[in-house]
C-alpha cells in the first residue's frame, strides 16, 4: 500500500499543469508592466485563467471548486461584518468535509481507488478554504471593506453587481495559486492588479533562473533517493533497526517532493508578479515562501520545524485556531488541521502526535538551556536533538501520508515508535518536574 500511495504522490499531474501555467503568468506580468490592462480586464484574465486550469485539471470535478467559490461571493454580499466569517467558516468546512466524506466512501468501503482528478479537487479545495476564510477575518476586523448588505437589496443593476462582486470571484479562483502556492491575502492581491508591476524584466528572469535551478537540483536528489527507497526494504519486511533506515529515507522522498512542489508554486505566483513588494500594510507580515529549505533541514527543534514547514499554511492555522484558542490553543490547532486535511486514520494520529511532539519540545529545550552550561555539551546537545527531530518529524510525516490503518500499524510495531515514545516520556516527566518549580 506505501508504494502505491508513493506512486501516486509522485505522479501527480499538478507540477505538470502549474508549468504549463507559467506562459500565461508571465504574460499577465507582462501586459501589467505595459500597462495595457484596466483593473476589470486584469480581474476577467486571473478569473479565466483560474476557470480553464480548474477544468483541465479536474474535469467535472470542477463544479466541487466553483460551487463554494459562488456561495462564498454570496455570503459576503448578504452578512454583516461581524457575521461574515462564522457562517462562510461552517460552510466552507462543511463542504469540504462532504467532499472527503466522499473520498473515505470510494477508498475504505468500496475499496476503490479515487480518479486522480478528484484527488487535484480535493487539494484545490483546501487551497479554497484558506482564501476564503482569510478573507472573510480580513473582513471582520476590518482590513477589507465589506460589501455592503444593502447593496443586494437596492435597485443597482445586475451588470453593477457582478463588477462589484468581481475582485472576490477573481481572488478566489486566479490561476497562479488555484493548485497550489503560499496563501496570498486579499489586500496584497488587490493592490497588485490594481498598481502596475515593480518587476523589472532582468530582475525577475534572474529571480526565476534561480528558483529553477533549485528545483532542477531537487528533483535530480529525488530521482536518486526514489531509487534507493524503491530497491530497499518496506516497512512490511524490514528488521529492526533497518526500519529507522526505511522511516528516514520515505520521509526524506516525500520532504524533496514537497520541497519542489512548493518552489515551483512559489516560482508560478512570482512570474505572475505577486511578490512581496504588493499589498503589505504596516500591522501586516511580509510574503514568505512555504519551502526553507535550509533552515527545516537543520534545526534542532520540532517547534521551529512546525512553524517553517508549509509556512503560508502554518500562519494561517496560527491566525485562524491558534491566537483564537482559550484552552487548549496548540492541541486545537492540530485537530484542525487533521479535520482541515480530511481525518484519515494516519492523520488523525500523526497530527495528535505532532502535537504532544512539539509541547514536549518546549520542555526539553527550556531544561536543556537551564542545565547545560558546557560548549561542547551543547554541541552534543545540538545533534543529538537534531537526529532526533528528524527522526520524529519522518515518523509522523509517513504517519500522515499512509493515511490508512495497514500502513499505521506497521509504523506503530516498528522500531520507529521508540523515537515518539522517548519524547512522551520526557513530557511525563518534565510536566511534573515544571509544576513542582512552578
Amino acid at each position: 500500500f506505501m508504494m502505491d500511495w508513493l506512486q501516486l504522490f509522485f505522479l501527480h499531474p499538478v507540477s505538470l499543469y502549474q508549468g504549463a501555467a507559467f506562459p500565461f503568468a508571465l504574460l499577465f506580468n507582462y501586459l501589467c508592466i505595459m500597462d495595457s490592462f484596466s483593473t476589470h480586464a486584469r480581474h476577467l484574465f486571473l478569473l479565466a485563467g483560474g476557470g480553464v486550469l480548474a477544468v483541465t485539471t479536474m474535469g467535472s470535478f470542477a463544479v466541487l471548486v466553483f460551487v463554494p467559490a459562488l456561495c462564498t461571493v454570496v455570503l459576503i454580499h448578504s452578512l454583516g461584518p461581524q457575521d461574515v466569517h462564522r457562517l462562510t467558516f461552517l460552510f466552507q468546512m462543511s463542504w469540504q468535509t462532504l467532499c472527503h466524506l466522499g473520498l473515505h466512501y470510494t477508498e475504505y468501503y468500496l475499496q476503490e481507488a479515487p480518479s486522480t482528478r478528484f484527488y487535484v479537487t480535493l487539494s484545490s479545495l483546501m487551497l479554497l478554504t484558506q482564501r476564503v476564510t482569510s478573507l472573510s477575518l480580513d473582513i471582520r476586523e476590518g482590513k477589507v471593506a465589506a460589501a455592503a448588505a444593502g447593496d443586494v437589496r437596492n435597485k443597482s443593476s445586475l451588470s453593477e453587481r457582478l463588477w462589484k462582486a468581481l475582485p472576490y470571484f477573481s481572488y478566489l479562483l486566479f490561476f497562479p495559486v488555484l493548485l497550489g502556492g503560499p496563501l496570498c491575502s486579499f489586500q496584497r492581491f488587490q493592490a497588485r492588479v490594481q498598481g502596475p508591476s515593480s518587476l523589472y524584466p532582468r530582475h525577475s528572469f534572474w529571480a526565476l533562473t534561480w528558483r529553477g535551478l533549485q528545483i532542477l537540483g531537487l528533483e535530480c536528489l529525488k530521482v536518486v533517493v526514489r531509487r534507493e527507497v524503491s530497491a530497499g526494504a518496506g516497512l512490511t519486511d524490514c528488521r529492526q533497526l533497518q526500519c529507522v533506515y526505511v522511516m528516514w529515507s520515505t520521509a526524506g522522498l516525500f520532504k524533496l517532493t514537497y520541497y519542489s512542489h512548493w518552489l515551483l508554486d512559489d516560482s508560478l505566483l512570482y512570474a505572475a508578479g505577486f511578490g512581496s513588494e504588493f499589498g503589505q500594510s504596516p500591522g501586516e507580515e511580509g510574503y514568505i515562501p512555504d519551502a526553507d529549505v535550509w533552515t527545516l533541514e537543520t534545526t534542532h527543534r520540532i517547534a521551529l520545524f512546525t512553524r517553517k514547514w508549509n509556512q503560508s499554511t502554518a500562519r494561517w492555522l496560527r491566525r485562524l485556531i491558534f491566537q483564537r484558542g482559550r484552552t487548549w490553543p496548540l492541541l486545537q490547532t492540530f485537530v484542525f488541521s487533521a479535520w482541515w486535511h480530511g481525518l484519515h486514520p494516519g492523520q488523525v494520529f500523526g497530527f495528535l502526535c505532532w502535537a504532544v511532539m512539539v509541547e514536549a519540545d518546549y520542555l526539553v529545550h527550556t531544561f536543556a538551556n537551564v542545565f547545560i552550561r558546557s560548549w561542547p555539551m551543547r554541541v552534543l546537545y545540538r545533534i543529538l536533538t537534531w537526529a532526533h527531530t528528524q527522526l520524529i518529524i519522518a515518523y509522523v510525516m509517513l504517519a500522515v501520508e499512509a493515511r490508512g490503518f495497514s500502513s499505521l500499524w506497521l509504523l506503530w510495531n516498528s522500531y520507529n515508535s521508540v523515537f515518539p515514545t522517548g519524547y512522551c516520556i520526557l513530557l511525563f516527566f518534565l510536566a511534573k518536574r515544571k509544576h513542582k518549580f512552578n
